[in-house]
């Protein structure tokens, strides 16, 4: 059996300027919730990937990531985000 990917769709929303910010907030975020898990689980930085030494480039701080690792991490909570909104969701500041 093939898998086809089924993501809900997203198309037609549009952020705003205010939830655009949340974007970047929730990519650091979610860099530091994986490098935490990592680090639990034994990673170190190393200058590259080693899954047998448990070595990671990317145990940095966000903002020593290259704009490629950053720019992964900005799609994921912006699509997240969308997803949210496109399920009826609202999210608002308080």
């Amino acid at each position: 059996m093939k898998y086809v990917p089924k993501p809900i769709d997203t198309s037609h929303i549009q952020l705003s300027g205010e939830i655009s910010e949340l974007t970047e907030i929730l990519a650091k975020n979610t860099h530091e919730l994986w490098a935490e898990q990592r680090i639990k689980d034994g990673w170190v930085y190393g200058p590259e990937r080693n899954d047998t030494k448990k070595e990671h480039p990317g145990l940095v701080e966000y903002e020593e990531l290259s704009e490629s690792e950053k720019e992964y991490d900005r799609i994921t909570a912006m699509n997240t985000i969308k997803t949210i909104i496109a399920l009826g969701f609202t999210l608002n500041k308080k």
